[in-house]
């Protein structure tokens, strides 16, 4: 076999000898010392340092390397080192490689021989793991050899990168695994299910080869029929995200038990957001939905806007006013409004639905309002339509989470189960007995029973009480009732904010919210948009179920 021909297309090899043409050196008087530091040599013979000179086939057999050179269409063997013998046992000269090689099958290498040779140009297959449980990264080269054209085997053994990549594989995945089940079971298990709205909501993490962000949702009952929602981003990737939104999470529970306008339930993140980590911020909305009112009022941490389809099919955008990310510091949040009357749809989702690399997150945003404006169904269908349409697959980049709510329109008999009545009360004397007669008529109306009647009528006799004694005009008695509870509120124009105390035997006052919370399911107190506030309570209906 005749290695000459082939020799001079090793690395290196040619550059060489290009560099000692260029300067006029003879081709093999290359010397072992840097040029830099070369000293001129004395005159004598030659020497014989040079790597020209050296027997190839020493070389090629002492190299760790695996070493094998083919040729012809069949791929027959011409040569293999001694390093591959020693992984693949002897391979006689001059058989296929299909029948002598077949370590080379196993690797795929086969279709790849036969393009090189066509091609006449090296490939490289990187980390391929052979039957011996080594893995390999091979480059085939071709060349000329006596026997014709053929193709020159180089493979270097990889297993101990291979391996180390592949535990590093197995910790990422082993991470991942471990932020996804943390972060889903720091999302609610259950949605809380209001009276009025139909919720539904839906959370995909990202890709196998993206980390787990920080999103989250919530639906929390406040009581009165009033129900916050709350959507939020913390901008981070695995554990500590996940961690850092539970922390946010159960802080937004605890604050919308306050009964807050949104603002300030913000603005009591942003500071909490600071202590837990100051090197994280986190966009949200928290948005309260009042069924007397008809509207949504939210507040917006540099979060994305909602949409809202009312019953006409119209989208409306609440973009303004939304404030700087939770966590920043120093910035006032404030409160705005969107109306979500019956038949309405509003939805709340974070940027993954939204955003794609290339194009800007307007154009995401103004197609999900598209989209949107044809999704019709249920809220968990709404979900999906809408996840679908973003094009949010399984290997999606980025973590996604949805918020659907409905306010549904209801007539017929399912409509007498949600009825509102209201009453002015302009103070006076008169005050008390004219919201006893009102409350006992509506609630005769509404069919109720003897025992739920007369509660009723208590209920409202001593929160009217209470506001006329303590409170100031303008006064307002309301009753409402759903398929679940019988609810009473009474607002006025004073913000002291009512508290139960122990009434002494000698006192002829403080008794009446002892009494209210004594007979009713539940009961509470907010101050009101303007000034002023609302003290409620409730009564859970025989058969329903409380929120």
């Amino acid at each position: 076999m005749n290695f000459t021909r082939w020799s001079a297309r090793l690395p290196g090899t040619q550059r060489r000898a290009a560099a000692r043409a260029d300067h006029g050196l003879p081709q093999r008087a290359e010397s072992a010392v840097p040029a830099a530091r070369a000293e001129p040599l004395p005159d004598g013979p030659e020497p014989g340092g040079g790597v020209d000179g050296l027997p190839l086939r020493d070389v090629l057999d002492r190299i760790p390397a695996l070493v094998a050179l083919v040729h012809g269409p069949e791929h027959r063997i011409a040569y293999v080192n001694d390093a591959y013998a020693a992984a693949f046992g002897d391979r006689p000269a001059g058989r296929p490689a299909r029948d002598a090689l077949p370590e080379l099958d196993e690797l795929s290498l086969l279709p790849l021989l036969d393009q090189v040779l066509r091609s006449a140009k090296p490939r490289t297959v990187k980390s391929r793991k052979a039957a011996t449980g080594r893995s390999y990264t091979v480059t085939c080269t071709p060349l000329e050899t006596a026997e014709g054209p053929g193709v020159l085997i180089f493979a270097a053994d990889v297993t101990d990168h291979a391996e180390a990549a592949e535990r590093l594989r197995t910790s990422e995945r082993e991470q991942r695994e471990t932020a996804v089940t943390l972060q889903r079971s720091l999302l609610p298990q259950e949605l809380e299910e209001p009276d009025d709205l139909r919720i539904a909501a839906t959370y995909l993490p990202g890709g196998t080869e993206a980390a787990v962000g920080g999103d989250w949702y919530d639906v929390i009952t406040l009581g009165g029929g009033r129900t916050a929602l709350v959507i939020g981003d913390v901008m981070g990737r695995g554990v500590r995200a996940a961690a850092v939104m539970g922390q946010l999470r159960t802080a937004v529970r605890a604050y919308a038990r306050l009964d807050l306008p949104p603002h300030e339930v913000l603005q009591l993140l942003d500071g909490l957001a600071i202590e837990i980590d100051p090197q994280q911020i986190a966009t949200c909305v928290y948005a309260v939905h009042d069924p007397n009112e008809g509207r949504l009022l939210y507040a917006s941490a540099g979060h994305l806007p909602i949409l809202v389809r009312d019953e006409n099919g119209t989208i409306h955008r609440a973009e303004e006013p939304t404030g700087p990310p939770l966590g920043t510091g120093g910035w006032l949040h404030t409160s705005g409004s969107v109306p979500l009357g019956p038949g309405s749809t509003a939805v709340l989702y974070t940027d993954g639905l939204v955003e794609r690399r290339d194009e800007d997150i307007d154009e995401g945003v103004a197609a999900l309002e598209r989209a949107l404006s044809g999704a019709t169904g249920t809220p968990q269908v709404i979900c999906d339509r809408l996840i679908r349409a973003a094009g949010v697959t399984a290997d999606h980049d980025d973590d996604v989470a949805v918020l659907v709510l409905q306010h549904p329109a209801r007539k017929g008999p399912d409509g007498e189960r949600f009825r509102n009545a209201a009453l002015e009360l302009l103070g006076g004397v008169e005050a008390a007995p004219r919201a006893r007669a009102f409350a006992s008529g509506v609630l005769t109306s509404w069919r109720f029973a003897t025992e739920l009647h007369d509660l009723g009528v208590l209920a409202a006799s001593e929160l009217v009480a209470n506001s006329l004694q303590h409170g100031a005009p303008p006064m307002r008695l309301r009753l409402r009732r759903t398929d679940r509870r019988l609810i009473i509120e009474v607002t006025d124009g004073d913000d002291h904010l009512p508290r139960r105390r122990r009434a002494e035997p000698g006192d002829e006052t403080g008794r009446g919210i002892s009494i209210i919370a004594t007979i009713a399911s539940n009961w509470g107190s907010r101050r009101t948009p303007g000034g002023g506030k609302a003290v409620w309570c409730e009564f859970v209906l025989p058969g329903g179920t409380p929120g």
